[in-house]
């Protein structure tokens, strides 16, 4: 049996590997991209049936700010993968102007956020199933990258709740520019496992000073 990494694509061979994947402790990551144990699937041998389309109306086009600030930032990371600079600053700009709006929550919740960002995780294949329908090939690869790094984000979070924040003690959290890809380690990974990107396109993440 081979099971998938959802993230990178990372494969587990139990027969090269000789232990079950059911047999791996729940601490187990992605040798490649650090995914969780959870992000991976049974290796499908048929393709996945169609999603019902789903409607979008009115109520669907009114995003809070903050949906706003991280829209307009992929965005302009998009126009700068395309070499469009000017357009890549605007979007920028439009991405601060809109953080800058964005209300801070009074008080932060990892079990919220974790499942929040499960939640989200399982809207994804309506959405792909849109895309699909109407053969929006840029759409889709929104949606791969977007998929792929959220679910890094949400293994992060569901480790962070089982470790607390001793999981990034001695060591770096890097950020890819590109797609947002998250990696925890000493040195950034030479290749980005979502996008490709090389690893000067990371950025390490200062943390914040403490009164």
């Amino acid at each position: 049996m081979k099971s998938v990494c959802q993230v990178c694509g990372f494969v587990y061979d139990e027969t090269v590997e000789k232990i079950p994947f059911s047999e791996l402790p729940d601490d187990w990551t992605c040798p490649l991209c650090g995914a969780g144990k959870q992000e991976f699937a049974a290796e499908k041998k048929e393709p996945e049936s169609i999603v019902p389309q789903i409607e979008f109306g009115e109520e669907h086009l009114k995003l809070s700010a903050g949906q706003l600030s991280a829209l307009c930032a992929n965005l302009s990371r998009a126009c700068e993968k395309q070499y469009l600079a000017e357009e890549a600053d605007l979007f920028k700009q439009l991405g601060e102007y809109f953080a800058s709006k964005a209300p801070v929550p009074a008080d932060a919740d990892a079990d919220e956020l974790a499942a929040i960002l499960r939640s989200d995780l399982a809207a994804y294949p309506a959405v792909r199933a849109v895309t699909d329908a109407n053969a929006d090939r840029g759409a889709a690869r929104s949606l791969v990258w977007g998929e792929k790094v959220q679910r890094m984000v949400s293994s992060l979070a569901d480790r962070f709740l089982r470790e607390g924040a001793a999981f990034t003690k001695d060591t770096e959290v890097w950020v890819c520019t590109a797609c947002g890809f998250i990696w925890i380690g000493d040195e950034a990974p030479e290749q980005c496992p979502v996008c490709k990107v090389p690893s000067w396109k990371f950025e390490k993440m200062q943390g914040r000073k403490t009164a």
